[in-house]
């Protein structure tokens, strides 16, 4: 073990007087600047690092050099960094994960992130800031909630990452960020291998390379390449055999999901603009009932939306798979047209959405789908009465549904019975009528009692409330989203997340991205708020 330590005080001294040259000549202060010697910031290094130690050999350490961070070194896997310290990497671009190590969410997403690292090894790199040690960082990349993705392309911040936030989908996400936005296809075994995919796929066929058609195709792929699967051919003989003789779009639904109720082809024939094609792929790609998963809910929760939960494996057990879809699906296509639409998804994959969201016990359903519905304003219903398989059952509890005798499921802390502080306690079953009092301004934070800066905030909210108080027409609230629901308009993804309801837009809440001091709460409401704000004992210099 002496030995060891030995090898390692060598190395890292010689790894450090690297740096710390660089670092000199670049005037920026090296870490640990209040330790005067080199020897000495070795031996902080070996006391303190009883992870360093434990990582450090692993990594291999002559490809990498410790330098202070710019905007184009980012490092090449998952390491926490310091804000003068970053490995180098040549790859061209990343998505950065901001998280704080206290946060839930961002203790939920960690393996996840890490997982995708290992599956993205060699061609995305993952990376990641802990935000509670790095602030400086953390600010200069406009990180106010957390966790935070950004993908950064050739050494630039370019774009906030929006995607699923599992492994599988940070994988598949970032994985069609590589290779070509539209594949080249030039046979018809091109062709079959192409849409013989777990997902949809887009496949446009025309005269020649210089057809115009073809132009826009490409600018769409470019455009939806994140969602979709994209290919193209100039061999017009592949449309053929789908019954097409010209130049057209083809949409080919995944063929695990093929069924009786509907054409697993769709065809674009029309005059084709990216806005053209983004539609037809909006409005055919899922089909009757699609096959939500944790990656494509979103998409699939902008319209009203009910789903049955079972125990589906598309990977092992197809025919087992559908045989409840194809009964779900025989009830739906009686109410097309309705508003409704519908999908099925892995009762796993969804469990604990499923306890939380809608109160679902280990006992619901058993092997039998459990059915919900989920409204675009984040109503939410349960279907009690056990699943028929003559499909009797699910079709009482929609005509119950268009005709209004479901009682909504709501998941909410009791109303307080004094609610008389300067912050007012929202909960679920007062939303509306606090938030959504058409003669307030509210400013609503949504919190987690677990949640370390959401307790930091917590004197500076309710010296907010306090210095407004004695405005009538303005309203400083909170709401526990760990224990109550959080209303369809307000992404929560960390806390504490601040958003704005003003008067006259209760639709269209504002987020609060500012810094979490006094005056900037201030100045934020005196520009968003539709009044001028009455302050108490606050020296107005705004």
């Amino acid at each position: 073990m002496k030995s060891f330590h030995l090898y390692w005080f060598s190395a890292v001294r010689e790894a450090l007087t690297t740096c710390l040259s660089s670092s000199i000549s670049r005037s920026i202060p090296p870490p640990l600047s209040y330790v005067i010697s080199l020897d000495l910031i070795i031996l902080y290094l070996l006391y303190c690092g009883s992870y360093f130690l434990h990582s450090l050999p692993s990594l291999p350490f002559r490809l990498f050099r410790i330098t202070s961070l710019r905007s184009n070194f980012l490092p090449s896997f998952p390491v926490s960094l310091h804000p003068s310290f970053v490995y180098f990497s040549f790859l061209s671009f990343i998505p950065l994960f901001f998280p704080s190590f206290r946060c839930g969410h961002c203790k939920k997403l960690a393996p996840e992130f890490e997982k995708a690292a290992s599956r993205l090894k060699g061609s995305v790199q993952l990376a990641k800031v802990d935000c509670t040690t790095n602030s400086e960082t953390c600010s200069r990349f406009g990180v106010s909630g957390y966790p935070t993705l950004r993908i950064f392309r050739y050494g630039k911040d370019s774009a906030p990452y929006d995607g699923p936030r599992t492994a599988e989908g940070i994988y598949e996400t970032m994985r069609r960020q590589t290779g070509p936005d539209s594949m080249h296809l030039k046979t018809k075994d091109d062709l079959k291998a192409f849409v013989n995919n777990h997902d949809a796929s887009i496949v446009g066929v025309f005269s020649g390379t210089d057809s115009p058609r073809l132009a826009e195709f490409l600018k769409a792929a470019t455009l939806l390449r994140e969602q979709f699967r994209f290919a193209h051919s100039t061999n017009l003989q592949l449309a053929e055999e789908h019954g097409a003789n010209s130049e057209c779009v083809l949409l080919f639904r995944p063929p695990r999901l093929a069924n009786a109720f509907e054409d697993s082809i769709v065809i674009f024939r029309d005059y084709l603009t990216i806005g053209s094609l983004r539609r037809f792929i909006r409005d055919h790609i899922y089909g009757l009932c699609p096959h939500m998963t944790i990656e494509n809910r979103d998409r699939l929760r902008v319209r009203d939306l009910l789903t049955a939960y079972y125990a589906l494996d598309y990977h092992h057990n197809i025919p087992g798979s559908n045989y409840w879809r194809n009964r779900v699906m025989k009830v739906a296509s009686k109410y097309v047209g309705r508003g409704l639409t519908f999908s099925i998804a892995n009762k796993k994959d969804f469990l604990l959405e499923l306890e939380e969201d809608f109160g679902m016990g280990t006992s619901d359903g058993g092997e039998l789908p459990f059915i919900t519905i989920r409204t675009r304003l984040g109503h939410k219903y349960t279907m009690r009465e056990e699943f028929t398989r003559d499909g009797a059952s699910l079709q009482r509890f929609l005509e119950d549904y268009f005709a209004g005798r479901l009682k909504r499921y709501i998941k909410s802390e009791p109303i307080p019975e004094k609610n008389s502080g300067a912050v007012k306690v929202v909960v679920a079953e007062s939303f509306d009528q606090v938030v959504n009092d058409p003669d307030k301004n509210v400013l609503i934070q949504f919190f987690s009692p677990l949640c370390p800066h959401c307790k930091k905030l917590e004197p500076v909210y309710g010296e907010l409330a306090e210095t407004l108080r004695s405005d009538p027409k303005i309203v400083i609230a909170k709401m526990n989203a760990l224990a109550n629901d959080v209303p369809l308009g307000y992404d929560v993804q960390g806390f504490p997340t601040i958003y704005f309801a003003p008067v006259g837009r209760k639709d269209e809440p504002v987020r609060y991205q500012g810094t979490r001091e006094l005056k900037d709460f201030l100045r934020f409401l005196k520009r968003e708020a539709s009044h001028h704000l009455v302050l108490s004992g606050f020296k107005d210099e705004l």
